[in-house]
């Protein structure tokens, strides 16, 4: 672990400032900065690099595309408003929604095929996502119309969303052929590094997101460093790493509508078609608030991972349902092959601390042909207060047993019920305490 992590490297930038106001830019919140911030950046880059910084003060603007060298730096002060009016976010580009390829509305802060790039400063991205647009565009949710949709209004479920683009995906439609957009209602990525080396995002708050909000997609050397998110929207993953390697996520707080931190890589046969696994990730010193879960793997992960390590985190709330997290199906397929924890504290949790599934259900039917792999789950020297319903769930198939979870030092002085088990092949349990009691065997 320690190797990996040192091979990761911070970019480096020229000692150059382009400041945005130079080139248009009204800082009172209502003018659009966009075509100032896409000067200052394309100017920068052509100079062979450097900082294009935003003051103080409020812009308002639409998509910024980043561009080779460029750090885009946020003052303490600053916000960036992102326009909630998607027409704003024309003309479409190369993305991806929920593990699947499209042309869509830009993500906010894009860069594809970019090498040396930032997103730097204690200053704030506002996505300015709410239950008054963006989020009712996910639909009918089991909680209710908890985010501004109501019966009768279109959503990401309709006919000729969501499912459609599941079918192409599917049937590896050509990506010229998969235009969404308008009238099809998927909300854009709010950073999204597509196919990019050398990634730095340092420090900034991140605030109302329309749906994933740190998205490294076929992407190598990425560093999320000390970053505050703060985004209780529908989808409104912290980060998610998806076909990426080598990824450096530490001293960043998660507060989120969903999982904190969910590795990826693909969904059902695209995912297997792609076939590059995300491998070499690194969760450390880090802070896990609301979320679905800590540190996850899956759905979409069909492509497979390998190599995730988790270390000295922190995880309490009683809005997070469980510390980490795996889920596939016979759909997605995959295969996760070693998941490292160590030093983990956990106020609490939920639902559990460890939970891991193969039956994982949403969006209808998501049984298929593709057995999935777990295997190598090792938490080691962790503390839980509350661990909610079950130290440990976790549920294999008869024909794809988990392999070879091992609980070390681990003390939960609170949960429901120890285990809930099935198809589990080679459970250790080294000096382990639950509820005040030495667990030796499940």
């Amino acid at each position: 672990m320690l190797k990996i992590e040192k091979s990761i490297k911070e970019p480096v930038f020229k000692n150059k400032v382009y400041n945005i106001l130079d080139f248009g830019a009204v800082a009172d919140g209502k003018t659009m900065a966009t075509a100032s911030i896409k000067k200052a950046i394309e100017t920068c880059s052509k100079n062979g690099g450097g900082m294009v910084l935003v003051p103080a003060g409020k812009f308002l603007s639409g998509p910024i595309h980043l561009e080779s060298n460029v750090n885009l730096h946020v003052s303490e002060g600053a916000e960036i408003l992102f326009s909630t009016n998607p027409q704003d976010f024309y003309p479409l580009v190369h993305t991806s929604f929920e593990g699947m390829e499209l042309m869509n509305y830009s993500p906010l802060i894009y860069g594809k095929n970019k090498k040396n790039i930032a997103i730097t400063g204690k200053g704030t991205l506002n996505g300015q996502a709410s239950s008054a647009n963006w989020w009712p565009w996910k639909g009918k949710t089991s909680e209710g119309s908890i985010y501004g949709w109501n019966p009768g209004d279109p959503s990401q479920l309709d006919k000729g969303n969501l499912p459609v683009l599941m079918d192409m995906a599917e049937n590896n439609v050509p990506l010229e052929q998969r235009i969404f957009g308008n009238g099809h209602y998927l909300r854009p990525n709010f950073i999204e590094p597509f196919e990019c080396e050398n990634v730095l995002i340092k420090d900034v708050n991140i605030i109302n997101a329309p749906f994933w909000i740190i998205h490294p997609l076929k992407s190598k050397n990425v560093i999320v460093d000390g970053v505050n998110i703060k985004s209780h929207g529908p989808n409104n993953d912290g980060c998610d790493p998806e076909y990426s390697q080598n990824v450096l996520i530490k001293n960043t707080t998660f507060n989120t509508g969903d999982d904190c931190i969910a590795i990826k890589a693909g969904r059902d046969a695209e995912g297997r078609r792609v076939g590059i696994m995300t491998e070499n990730v690194i969760v450390r010193d880090c802070k896990m608030i609301d979320g679905h879960g800590g540190v996850v793997i899956g759905s979409e992960m069909s492509a497979g991972v390998k190599n995730v390590f988790v270390y000295n985190c922190f995880m309490d709330s009683p809005l997070l349902d469980r510390a980490i997290r795996l889920k596939t199906n016979t759909r997605r397929g995959g295969t996760v092959d070693g998941f490292y924890v160590k030093n983990l504290t956990v106020g609490q949790v939920k639902e559990a601390v460890l939970h891991i599934t193969m039956n994982y259900a949403i969006y209808g039917d998501q049984k298929g042909n593709n057995i999935p792999t777990i295997k190598n789950i090792f938490l080691e020297d962790v503390k839980v207060k509350n661990g909610g319903k079950y130290a440990i769930f976790a549920e294999g198939l008869d024909q794809s047993k988990i392999q070879n979870i091992t609980f070390k030092n681990v003390t939960i002085d609170k949960v429901a019920e120890n285990f809930k088990l099935k198809n589990v092949e080679n459970l250790k349990l080294i000096n382990t305490t639950i509820n005040n009691q030495k667990i030796e065997k499940p």
